[in-house]
Formats: C-alpha cells, structure tokens, sequence
C-alpha cells in the first residue's frame, strides 16, 4: 500500500462552521459514522463505523505509518478527526496529540494550486468531471450528523441513528462512497498539474502552527461578550427612545426620522454616516448616527467567535487556510480571522484591558466615550502567550514595495531600501522633486506619497486614489489626476514592467509563446496560462482566451472565481497580473521565513508578520534577522523584518 484515499462522515454536537475541527472533535459526542477510502487508486469501500464495524488492521496501520500517503479533499478535517478517535477507540496507538501531517496530502490544496475551486463540488463541476459530488449530501448531513430538534413526530430524541431512517443511510454511505470517488476524479484530472515537493513541505508546517494554536485570555473573552450585550442593551434603549421608531435599524426608518430632521442623506454605509456626524449640528442626530455607528462594530463578534473555537487546552486551533487565496496562494483566516482585526490606538490599552478582565463596567464605561471602541481595540489582546512566554511579533517591512521595485528594476527605490529611508518619504520626493522628511522638511507632502504609494503601484488611477480615501484626507478633485500622473512618471520602470507583462500574457494566450519578463517565466501548457515564479511556484489561470474590456481594447479572460465565489470568466489586465505576481512572491517570501524558523513556535501569523511564542532567552533581534533572510532563488532583494516583544504579556499591534 503506497496511498490511501479518505473521506469521513462525522457526528458532532458542536457546530462545525463556526468551531472550527479541533473543538467539533475534541466534543465528547463526537464520532466517526463512515470511513469511505479507496486504496491506491482502487474501487472505494465504505466502512459504517456507526453499525458496528470497525477498520481493518491494515487501514490502521496506513493511518498511522509515516511511509503511506494519506490524501483528503480538506484533509485537515479527516487528519483531526481520526487523531481524536484513535485516541478514544484506540488508546497507546499514537503517542502525539495530532497525527503527524507530514504523511498527509489535501486534494483540496491541489485543485488551488492548480487554479480550481476549493470546494468539492465546484472543483468537480469545474473539471467537468463525470463523477460529481451527490446533492442529495447536505440534506443526509443536516439528518445524521448534527443534533435534531425534538418533536412529537421523532419521540422527543435529539439525533438520528441509522437505524431511524435506513433508506437514507443507505444513501448516506452512497455519498460517502461517491466523494472518495469524486476525490480520485479530481487527481486523476490534476495529474499533468503535480504540486511541487516545496508546496506540500509548506503545508505541512501551515497544519504544524494550526496544530500548535494560539492562546486566548478566557477571562477578558467572557467579560468582552458581558460588556457587548449590556452595552448593546443600553444604546438600542436609548436609540428607541431619540427616535421613537419601531426599529431604528431599519434603513428606510431611519432615513424618514432624518427627514424630518432636515437631514438629507442617500445612503446610510459607514462612510455616510462618519460623514453626516461629523457635518451635522443637530446633537440629537449626531448621538444617533453614532449609537447607530458603535451598534454596527463587527468586531466585536470576533469574541463570540473566540468563545465558539477556543479547545479545552485554552488555545484556538486551525486559523489558517493554507492556499486560502485565489491565484496568489497566500493564507486566509478562519472562524476569528486574524487577518483583518482592529488596530490599537489607545494610549491606556493595558488600563482598559484590565478594567475589562475585572468586569468593571461602570468604570468603563465613565472613562471612555465607547465601550464598543474599546472593546474593539482590545481584541488582539485576547491573544495570549502560554506561561513562561512571550510573543515576539515580527514582520517584513514594505514587502510588496520591494518585491515590485526589485521586479520592475526601479533604482532610486531599490536605493532608498538599501538607505534604509521611509519610502512614503522617498516617493513624495521623487514625484514633487523637493527634499521630504517624515516629521521635518516637505512633511505634508508625505501623505501624498503614502496614499500614491498604496494606490497606484497595480495600475490604479484616480478611482483608486478615492476608494483609498484620497479626498477623506483632505485632496481635492482636482488634485487626483496630477498624482497619478507624477506617480507614474517618477516610476517609469514599474508602468514599462505593468505593460511588459500584459504583452508576454497576450502572447503567451494567443500563440502559446514562452517570455521571461525580469524574473518570471509566462507560458501557456495545455491551454491554460502559467506564471512561474522565482521560487519555482507556478501561478494557473484556466482557459484563457483573448477578449474585449469595456473600452474596446483587447482583455485576457480566465475562468476562476468572482468575488462572490462564482465560476466564471474573469477579466484582467498586465497591471492586475502584477499585483497577482508581487503578492505571490511576498506570499512564497513568508513561506521560507516560517520553513527557515521552523524550530520557534510559531503560533500565528497576519499578512505579512509572524507571531511567535517564546522563551525569554530568545530575543527580537534574533528573530528579526532570521526573518530577514533572502531567500537563494530572489537572491538581491533587499529585505528588512522588525519586531517587537509584546512586553505586557498579550499580542498588541504597534
């Protein structure tokens, strides 16, 4: 036996989604009802664990042994759950907490890798493949694998056994038959599109930090929720009171209430309504707009999440989404979503946190103008290191501006890497051509520099100055065009590198021509589009073709998924195959500084910063130079990693 193809289905009394799979197994109900896998490649058979039957010795022995492959389609959830149920059905038979992951191999991660969805049934409807996953599957797994309400009709019971609808178990083994058979299509269909050896050795230590997990202050956890309900319970009073409408929440209502206030307003978005309280002088619809801003925070419920995923062991497991991203590979958050928490801006962040452990509301709710705010700011200080530690946070400085300046070949950038200056600083210089310095000479113009900075490196023109927030910063109109336009001309080689590329993918999509533009290779092998990478990573668009953009010039098409997770032709342009390039290589960068400080207990990371537990021998500086190690393959990019310790004992952005 060299490989084992695996798919379960489970029962649990926790729910999946919003747990994620270390708490849903580690849930003394859990357990596995059938075992579907199929042997190298073979006719799938289908174990019904919930019937009585158990696993032959030989598929023991694979599960554990270091020298069989074990492929899943999100083969994260089937390595969990069988670590779990070893452990109870079969105790003494592994000796760590988790199976090792490095035997293990994800379908799911190939079909992103190879440009596909990653869901099953998108991946095979993708593929066109003729096995396809049964539809009959979400209605068996809402039947057998989660509680049931009790009624009169099922005798009051709270879950449903195979032997309460036996047809339908029949059906349900059929599925699980079918989805091993799905997994095999989908490799099958994939095997002229291998993963590279190095991708699966960054998965595997993608499963080692979910493994490892993060810790989470419980106390302050529990107090946050406490603070948000009463907080919550107090501003929708009082909202009901100013207005008295029958639901203040109600956009249409509420507009009406502000008409008759004289206040004018199409729409009721976050901008809008930052908008309207800073113009307006009516206190009655300033305190409105603003209760109606604190009760909109969504952070908040970053708590709730914590509550829900947080295991016995104190940590939440499983935040990471290996190859979360599509075309760029880079990780995406799961279940509290480290990628897009709040910044701290508080002054007294360690004074408010602990007012809040201490469930000292009143107190809080004195001294500060939100408790919404501040319980928004305090989130990353629910992230705690485990005793005897403390987090050192490190993270690459203005990685995908050197990544880009390095491609692109833009010497006074590179130069101004290598000096060690503010590029926000650097860059206004070169577009006004005065000196500029952060806080001295020119520094006005700085923030003119930052904004071009973040806007316009991927082709972005004056709408992306304002969806960047240009005019909120207080540029006129008129100010935006010559900003793109001096961007552009103080960066010649970055807009010649945008069109570069746009011309090799072209030739690559219409005569299958193979070009190197600077460091990465663009061709096209059966029939769809690849980008490789200096890394050796290779970036898939599916089925290209050669269309029309809306101004009548000629567009790339590819089939990939649209902003709402949809299967379709999407459009793109040099510019926006840049921006897929530098933040692959920034992604591939992050990737060989975690297999570079595999030894440190990592336990988290966000965009481009690695958060890691340790002991108080290692220090930041020792950190901060392993992370700035180049790797061999972009052998002259300059990179530079600075860190920090979290010397309050909790994860704080600085």
């Amino acid at each position: 036996m060299k490989q084992i193809s695996i798919d379960l289905e489970t029962y649990s009394d926790v729910d999946l989604s919003a747990s994620g799979v270390y708490r849903y197994a580690e849930s003394p109900a859990f357990e596995i009802l059938l075992f579907g896998y199929s042997v190298d490649g073979m006719e799938p058979k289908v174990i019904d664990l919930a019937c009585g039957e158990d696993l032959p010795e030989d598929i023991l022995k694979a599960i554990i042994s270091e020298d069989v492959i074990k492929w899943a389609f999100n083969a994260a959830f089937e390595r969990i759950c069988l670590s779990f149920w070893l452990h109870r059905r079969h105790e003494g038979l592994i000796q760590t907490t988790y199976l090792n992951p490095s035997s293990w191999k994800c379908t799911m991660v190939w079909s992103g890798y190879a440009g596909y969805p990653m869901s099953l049934k998108m991946a095979g409807e993708a593929l066109e493949l003729e096995d396809r996953k049964m539809d009959e599957g979400k209605n068996l797994i809402r039947f057998f694998s989660v509680p049931c309400n009790p009624t009169k009709a099922n005798g009051g019971r709270t879950r449903n056994l195979p032997e309460h609808a036996p047809e339908m178990w029949e059906t349900f083994k059929a599925y699980n038959k079918r989805d091993v058979e799905v997994e095999l299509a989908i490799q099958n269909a994939l095997s002229y599109h291998p993963v590279p050896s190095t991708i699966w050795k960054e998965y595997w230590i993608d499963q080692e930090i979910n493994d490892r997990g993060i810790c989470v202050d419980e106390v302050l956890v529990e107090q946050a929720v406490e603070f948000d309900d009463r907080s919550r319970e107090e501003l929708t009073n009082e909202i009901n009171t100013l207005t008295g409408l029958e639901n203040p929440n109600s956009v249409q209502q509420l507009r009406g209430w502000l008409d008759k206030r004289e206040v004018k307003t199409d729409s009721l978005d976050k901008k809008a309504v930052k908008e309207l309280i800073q113009t307006t002088t009516d206190e009655d619809v300033k305190r409105v707009l603003t209760i109606r801003q604190n009760l909109a925070k969504s952070s908040v419920k970053k708590y709730l999440a914590m509550q829900n995923a947080v295991c016995n062991d104190g940590r939440v497991h499983g935040m990471f989404q290996f190859y979360g991203a599509n075309r760029t590979g880079r990780w995406a958050g799961r279940y509290i979503n480290l990628q897009n928490l709040p910044q701290n801006h508080m002054d007294d962040l360690a004074d408010a946190r602990e007012l809040v452990r201490a469930g000292n509301y009143e107190t809080v709710d004195m001294l500060y103008d939100s408790i919404p705010s501040v319980l928004s700011e305090l989130i990353r200080t629910a992230f705690i290191p485990a005793d005897g530690y403390h987090f050192i946070v490190s993270d690459f400085s203005a990685i995908e501006a050197r990544v880009l300046s390095f491609l692109a070949g833009e010497g006074w950038r590179i130069q101004a890497f290598l000096e060690g200056k503010d590029i926000y600083c650097a860059s206004a210089s070169q577009m006004f051509h005065v000196p500029v310095e952060k806080h001295g000479i020119n520094s006005e113009l700085r923030q003119k520099g930052k904004i071009a900075e973040l806007a316009l490196g991927y082709g972005g023109s004056v709408g992306a100055l304002s969806a960047m927030g240009a005019l909120e910063m207080g540029l006129e109109k008129e100010e935006l065009q010559p900003l793109v336009t001096s961007w552009r001309r103080a960066n010649p080689k970055i807009v010649q590198f945008w069109w570069e590329v746009d011309r090799a993918v072209k030739k690559a999509v219409s005569d299958g021509e193979t070009t190197k533009v600077g460091k990465v290779f663009i061709f096209s092998r059966n029939k769809n589009l690849m980008i490789r990478l200096p890394s050796g990573r290779d970036l898939t668009y599916i089925r290209p073709r050669i269309g029309m953009n809306r101004f009548g010039g000629e567009a790339v098409e590819y089939y990939g998924l649209d902003g709402q997770k949809k299967w379709t032709l999407i459009e793109s342009y040099g510019p926006k195959f840049v921006e897929n390039i530098v933040q692959a290589i920034s992604r591939d960068i992050l990737a060989y500084a975690m297999s570079s400080m595999r030894s440190y207990r990592i336990c988290a990371h966000v965009h481009d910063e690695l958060i890691i537990e340790c002991p108080e021998s290692v220090t930041v500086e020792e950190i901060s130079d392993k992370m700035s190690q180049t790797p061999p393959w972009i052998d002259g990019l300059n990179l530079r990693a600075d860190g920090y310790i979290c010397e309050d004992g909790f994860y704080l952005k600085l």
